[in-house]
């Protein structure tokens, strides 16, 4: 089952205690691909400028990606540079230039229109509810990302985006903006009553918690020795997430509480190196043998 990703293509550069980068593939819409299309066929909306090469591209080649939906612009592509601080809980943004990716105005080929499982990265809620415009039937099902900017600045727009998704990926700062309670649990019921029957928090190094009706779960993040960077974490997660729905074709609570532990798993791999670098490499043996792990550490019997 195909699995529809819109969001940013980009170039990073990465300045962490253990590294740094000038240039390197990045963006939320790689992170999520490669990373979902571990488990499922991906199909990617975006664009990209003159600078995206033949070897950038490559690097989703080697997946199951589907690139028809990636749009080639003239200019230079989104580019983003930050600095991390000694611990990585902390990071400043040094340049962020929008580039072609200021007009951009998600496209969708005639072949992506059906399909089943969207993802909605964080861009303009006008557009994400443009995407949906496009499909020719109601996907089974539609997710979401957003951010404080789009919360705070087009509070309005996103309304209306919300009432249209049936889950939302947002980390816990986010969620209490939007639901404007500093207790999670009365912004997750705030957020739901808004539209979305799902509500996924990201919450880093502390894992994520999926509320779904009257039921909760929570999953813990992978422990790790070493953390490089923790640039494309969420997008990761979301990827794991998603693309392990699609490739179930189920949403039932019981398939998201599985799906929370390939989301943790996938962003626990895309923070062991700089960038998309781990992803490029990574197995979906070891996902599945890192996922078996993971179960065995919080399966707990009383």
């Amino acid at each position: 089952m195909s699995l529809l990703v819109v969001g940013s293509v980009a170039f990073d550069a990465l300045q962490t205690p253990f590294g740094s980068t000038d240039r390197t593939l990045g963006g939320a819409a790689t992170y999520f691909s490669l990373a979902a299309s571990l488990m499922a066929p991906v199909r990617l909306v975006g664009v990209v400028g003159d600078d995206f090469s033949a070897a950038d591209e490559a690097t989703f080649r080697g997946r199951k990606i589907d690139l028809d939906g990636l749009e080639r612009a003239p200019g230079k592509s989104f580019f983003w540079s930050g600095r991390y601080s000694d611990d990585l809980r902390t990071r400043q943004t040094l340049t962020t230039e929008l580039n072609v990716f200021a007009t951009f105005e998600p496209k969708l080929p005639a072949a992506y229109q059906d399909s089943q499982y969207v993802f909605l990265g964080n861009i303009d809620p006008v557009l994400q509810r443009h995407v949906l415009a496009q499909m020719r039937r109601r996907p089974k099902l539609v997710a979401l990302d957003t951010m404080n900017y789009w919360i705070s600045g087009s509070s309005e727009e996103l309304a209306k985006t919300l009432r249209m998704i049936d889950a939302l990926l947002i980390n816990d700062e986010e969620a209490s903006q939007l639901g404007g309670e500093h207790n999670i649990l009365r912004a997750v019921k705030r957020i739901m009553s808004m539209g979305p029957s799902a509500v996924i928090i990201k919450r880093g190094e502390y894992g994520a918690m999926l509320f779904q009706g009257d039921t909760i779960a929570a999953v813990p993040a992978y422990p790790l020795e070493k953390v490089y960077d923790p640039t494309g974490a969420g997008d990761s997660f979301a990827g794991g997430f998603m693309g392990y729905l699609a490739s179930q074709r189920k949403s039932s609570h019981e398939f998201m509480r599985k799906a929370m532990v390939y989301g943790s798993v996938l962003g626990s791999f895309a923070v062991e190196k700089l960038g998309v670098e781990r992803l490029r490499t990574l197995k979906r043996r070891d996902v599945e043998r890192r996922a078996r792990d993971l179960v065995k550490m919080t399966h707990i019997r009383l």
